[in-house]
């Protein structure tokens, strides 16, 4: 629907899992107590809204958990879908009131839900407690766009992303901040490398190539765990004929990836708990 309006937000904690405080903005515009969100700007990852919307709205930089169900309403005249996740405080850069946003206030969830404004939110604070609140997530990757392999006249391994592929590569570089990876893994592929290097070229970050996520040396055991073994936040890049099989091993789910999107596996205490699909 080419008319929809799209926004992102997020549900904000902070302390323990079993008691957390919920962050809560007040808007003076509007006069309502709500949660921090706003207003994708053209061609931003949705992702990227999320994270940017917190912050300007209340000084904290935040690590995406599992996705919340989207909220959907009507705003002036035209439907409006709100994405939302459940978000852990990482820092806090201070909170400066102004126009839009005059009030920020940590709350236990009974405090918080007796305050909050509308229903649709209140909502969400019932969702948060669906699964746990802080996961460790492992985001799969399907490389960029790059062209067709019949026309390209070298080894397949070496052939790389493509302008589109390449638009791809620096989208999924804004989207990646929400979850840090500490590792970053890639099939041998050129195009599967090509599609981490933005994001690895901006924290810094090396790239390990791994022949279990390639065509050729996927191993239906192997390869699932060697990423279903990770503790730390991971990132994979691999193909298209890998995937598919990769996550169901993880998930039990059925995935399937376009070219340049890529799927979040949130886990707790051993499994996955949540499994998104985002593209790019």
């Amino acid at each position: 629907m080419t008319d929809l309006l799209r926004a992102a937000g997020a549900v904000v904690w902070r302390g323990e899992q079993s008691s957390p405080e919920v962050a809560v903005i007040h808007r003076p515009g509007y006069d309502d107590w709500t949660f921090p969100k706003g207003k994708l700007k053209s061609g931003e990852h949705v992702i990227a809204a999320a994270l940017r919307e917190v912050r300007e709205e209340t000084g904290l930089t935040v690590l995406l958990g599992r996705a919340l169900p989207p909220i959907h309403y009507m705003s002036t005249g035209r439907l409006k879908r709100v994405d939302y996740w459940v978000a852990q405080e990482a820092a806090d850069g201070g909170f400066e009131p102004g126009d839009e946003v005059d009030k920020l206030r940590w709350l236990p969830l009974a405090e918080a839900r007796r305050l909050l404004t509308y229903e649709w939110d209140v909502g969400l604070l019932r969702a948060l407690g669906a699964a746990p609140l802080e996961t460790v997530p492992l985001v799969l990757v399907r490389h960029g766009s790059a062209g067709s392999r019949s026309e390209w006249p070298g080894e397949d391994v070496a052939r790389p992303l493509d302008t589109d592929g390449a638009s791809q590569a620096s989208n999924l570089a804004t989207a990646l901040p929400a979850y840090r990876p500490e590792l970053l893994l890639s099939s041998p592929s050129a195009r599967c490398v090509q599609t981490l290097e933005p994001y690895a070229g901006e924290v810094g970050a090396d790239i390990r190539i791994e022949p279990l996520l390639s065509e050729e040396s996927q191993d239906p055991q192997k390869t699932p765990a060697l990423v279903g073994d990770l503790s730390a936040p991971a990132v994979a890049c691999s193909h298209g004929k890998v995937l598919p099989g990769l996550i169901e091993a993880l998930s039990g789910k059925s995935v399937h990836l376009r070219k340049g999107a890529f799927a979040v596996l949130h886990r707790a205490g051993g499994r996955v708990v949540s499994v998104e699909r985002y593209p790019t």
